[in-house]
């Protein structure tokens, strides 16, 4: 159904909730107007209790079609990010096969996508040995910007880059001030770690040791300082690393920094024992180090929070039968990031306007979509209404994406997306209608 407005009377306006009618017109908001404004036609009325927000821009999606389609899909990724309150999603260039290293690549990834968007998508290409040819190209065709991988990335088909393969991998993006967005682990250091096979989770985060974060890292601002590229951090786990990127941003280096609502809710000391649900690369630390990403968070060194999602078969998370070495590593927790990570900062006294700045502006400022992640006059109308009084207890068969295993499964959450507004359709929760997502080039 199209809405024509969205009214509420805590509605996110810049960095503040106020009472607000957003009119929309053609898929974009075309007014934001007073409560009482009068609006002809179909108006969504929030709950007085709930907020409107902009609709999340997860920037980090493992789809994986064409090719790992059984792991998960664009029908039931974007189904799960429109249930969720994800408007946009970015999709990350593995583990589909074939991945997006190539023009003909990223052709085959829209082609697969095409009638299947519940939401608006756009795509990451990739940066492997071998293809620095083809980022330019990559990047003439749309794509954000280029991952890369310094370690083994889990499949033969994208393998990292080495010290010397990176230096000219920015230097190329630098040429055309592309970003370069990295996963950033030291191969050297994860070999001389402790990797002892079985079920305990302490001793899955001594076999990621926090060096390996941090060697990785200072090479990654190496490499930015002597190019001059726009460099991304992804996923970061490990808080040791927040003092040098903080040194970085003083010295003036183009480096941005993003983290996961699971390093943020969960600690490895309550991981259960034998858990892969719960595996990942890098790894959940403990409980001192995730109130030191919140503050790093707080004081922006680390500029937004991205889902992720990493699902997988219940056959690759279950190898090993338990051992946390041979399982798969990755959180599926894209439909309920947004509502765990309002959760915890509701326990900690962290203003929801907070969490929504780091999942939603932040995000879609990394990508330079202007149009995306804020409610203002002629930016895309993509909502999402947050009511905290719903409570909702995870249950992991009933999330929309495709294989039924979560980290999240059986959290209690203190609120819940209860409607999402994707350019100016509002989500059927029911059935999501895969008509009406868009692939997104960058702008």
């Amino acid at each position: 159904m199209r809405v024509d407005a969205v009214r509420g009377r805590r509605v996110l306006v810049g960095d503040t909730f106020r009472p607000a009618t957003v009119v929309v017109r053609d898929g974009r908001v075309a007014a934001v107007e007073d409560l009482d404004h009068d609006v002809a036609g179909e108006v969504l009325e929030a709950p007085d209790a709930a907020y409107v927000v902009p609709g999340v821009v997860d920037t980090h999606v493992h789809v994986n079609e064409p090719g790992r389609t059984e792991w998960e899909g664009f029908a039931s990724a974007t189904r799960a990010a429109a249930l969720g309150g994800v408007t946009t999603l970015v999709d990350m260039p593995l583990n589909a096969i074939p991945p997006t290293t190539t023009v003909a690549h990223l052709r085959l990834k829209q082609a697969a996508a095409r009638g299947q968007l519940a939401v608006d998508v756009g795509f990451w290409g990739g940066a492997v040995p071998g293809n620095l040819a083809d980022l330019a190209p990559l990047w003439d065709a749309g794509v954000l910007g280029f991952k890369c991988f310094l370690s083994p990335s889990g499949v033969d088909e994208f393998p990292p880059l080495d010290a010397t393969e990176l230096r000219a991998a920015l230097r190329e993006v630098a040429r055309f001030d592309g970003l370069m967005i990295v996963h950033a682990e030291d191969p050297a250091v994860l070999a001389a770690a402790p990797q002892r096979p079985g079920g305990s989770y302490g001793d899955f985060v001594r076999s990621r040791p926090h060096e390996a974060e941090t060697a990785a890292i200072r090479l990654v601002l190496d490499g930015a300082r002597e190019t001059g590229a726009r460099v991304h951090v992804l996923h970061l786990s490990s808080a040791r690393a927040v003092p040098m990127i903080a040194d970085a941003r003083a010295e003036g280096l183009p480096v941005t920094v993003e983290t996961c609502p699971h390093y943020l809710v969960f600690a490895a000391e309550d991981v259960p024992h034998a858990a892969p649900q719960f595996k990942c690369c890098p790894p959940i630390r403990d409980a001192g180090n995730r109130d030191d990403l919140w503050a790093a968070l707080e004081a922006g060194i680390i500029d937004c929070v991205v889902s992720d999602h990493s699902p997988a078969t219940a056959e690759e998370k279950g190898r090993g039968d338990g051992d946390l070495q041979q399982a798969w590593g990755g959180i599926a927790g894209l439909q309920v990031g947004f509502a765990a990570m309002a959760t915890e900062a509701r326990r900690r006294g962290i203003p929801l306007e907070s969490v929504a700045r780091w999942m939603t502006r932040n995000t879609a400022d990394l990508v330079g979509f202007g149009h995306k992640g804020r409610i203002a006059v002629g930016a895309d109308a993509d909502l999402a209404v947050y009511d905290p009084g719903v409570d909702l207890t995870v249950d992991a068969t009933a999330l929309a994406h495709r294989n039924p295993i979560s980290a999240y499964d059986g959290v209690r959450l203190r609120g819940a997306v209860t409607h999402a507004v994707v350019r100016g359709d509002l989500v059927d929760r029911a059935r999501p209608d895969p008509a009406w997502g868009r692939q997104l080039e960058r702008e």
